[in-house]
């Protein structure tokens, strides 16, 4: 007969965000990563040719900025303490078994620019993502879904398992 490998998978920690907010983060903070310094104004030049990268620059006019921030923002205090120590977890200045100090570090440097020092972390979608791994939190399925727009595709079947 042969030995079954199991594999105990620890309880996903409770970190005070849900799953799909948190989903809704890092997928706009990967495109907020993407984001290019601003480009020359090349008037010989024009969308179609430039296969749309403008819409990659970081200009006060681009959206994906204010929605990161605004989503950051939006969040309670201690979210946004939760979410910084997520951040940390990821970047491999914690792990799972300091969760609690993490949290009450970030609760501590909380001085109301948040959203400005998270934005500035290089890959924060990635930063976040392994966070929540390491905490055992599965956003698969919620990112999956935020992949689609809502008002024009609907998710398949298999994304809202």
């Amino acid at each position: 007969m042969a030995d079954t490998i199991r594999r105990d998978e620890p309880e996903p920690i409770d970190i005070g965000i849900s799953s799909e907010t948190l989903a809704f983060i890092i997928l706009h903070a990967r495109a907020f990563d993407m984001e290019t310094g601003e480009g020359s104004n090349d008037e010989g030049s024009n969308a179609s040719d430039d296969r749309m990268v403008d819409v990659l620059e970081d200009e006060p006019g681009n959206p994906m900025g204010a929605e990161l921030r605004g989503a950051i923002v939006a969040l309670a205090v201690d979210q946004r303490a939760a979410l910084v120590a997520l951040a940390w977890v990821g970047r491999g200045d914690f792990d799972r078994s300091q969760w609690r100090e993490a949290l009450e570090m970030a609760a501590n440097r909380a001085n109301g620019a948040t959203a400005r020092y998270l934005m500035g972390m290089p890959m924060l979608g990635d930063l976040i993502e392994q966070g929540a791994d390491e905490l055992g939190i599965d956003l698969l399925a919620e990112e999956q879904i935020g992949m689609h727009h809502p008002s024009t595709e609907d998710p398949s079947e298999d994304d809202r398992d």
